[in-house]
């Protein structure tokens, strides 16, 4: 809870020093929740060419919720009963999370095609075994999780909807923290069969 919560603050710190510029408009004051990306922040250069005093704190923010959600996946798969199963969320979980920090480098679009499809079946393979548990509740975060997870690639990799996805990129990363937290506070090996 405290990488996470710590991710966070630095996003929003991050957010408030962006200097400007989105998709909708180059010469924006700001960040824009609505139109901003948040890998916007994650450049030296904002979209509308000043230097980027958010980059930092971005960076810092990405690391702090990468490292967390790392250690989510191999504390989650610690739980499972079944071992290779267990061994597929760990290792795509936290594959996932390293090839996340890329994102702040001039890799940033490998980065997304490495680590989403890794994250998709890390998700996947927990949200089988949550399926097993007695938590209705987690398995419909599971399922909003997968659906936001989705959609964001969608739109992503085929450009439908671009306007959209700074949106939709927020709403998936607040379900998926909802998600980590849940996981981490409220799931247990006996909950799993274990």
């Amino acid at each position: 809870m405290f990488g996470i919560g710590l991710a966070l603050a630095f996003l929003f710190i991050a957010a408030t020093q962006y200097p400007g510029g989105s998709q909708h408009d180059e010469m924006s004051v700001g960040f824009s929740w609505r139109h901003n990306y948040l890998s916007n922040l994650l450049n030296p250069v904002a979209v509308n060419g000043s230097e980027n005093p958010a980059y930092p704190w971005a960076v810092g923010g990405v690391g702090c919720l990468c490292a967390s959600a790392a250690l989510v996946f191999v504390r989650l798969a610690a739980k499972i009963p079944q071992k290779s199963a267990a061994n597929i969320i760990r290792y795509a979980g936290v594959g996932a999370m390293l090839a996340s920090l890329l994102v702040a480098t001039p890799l940033h679009d490998v980065a997304v095609r490495i680590s989403g499809p890794l994250l998709m079946l890390a998700l996947f393979y927990a949200t089988v075994f949550i399926f097993k548990t007695k938590l209705h509740w987690l398995k419909a975060l599971s399922v909003l999780y997968l659906a936001t997870l989705y959609g964001t690639a969608l739109i992503y990799f085929t450009s439908t909807g671009l306007a959209y996805l700074p949106i939709v990129q927020k709403l998936n990363l607040l379900v998926a923290i909802a998600w980590l937290l849940a996981v981490e506070y409220c799931t247990d090996e006996a909950g799993f069969g274990a």
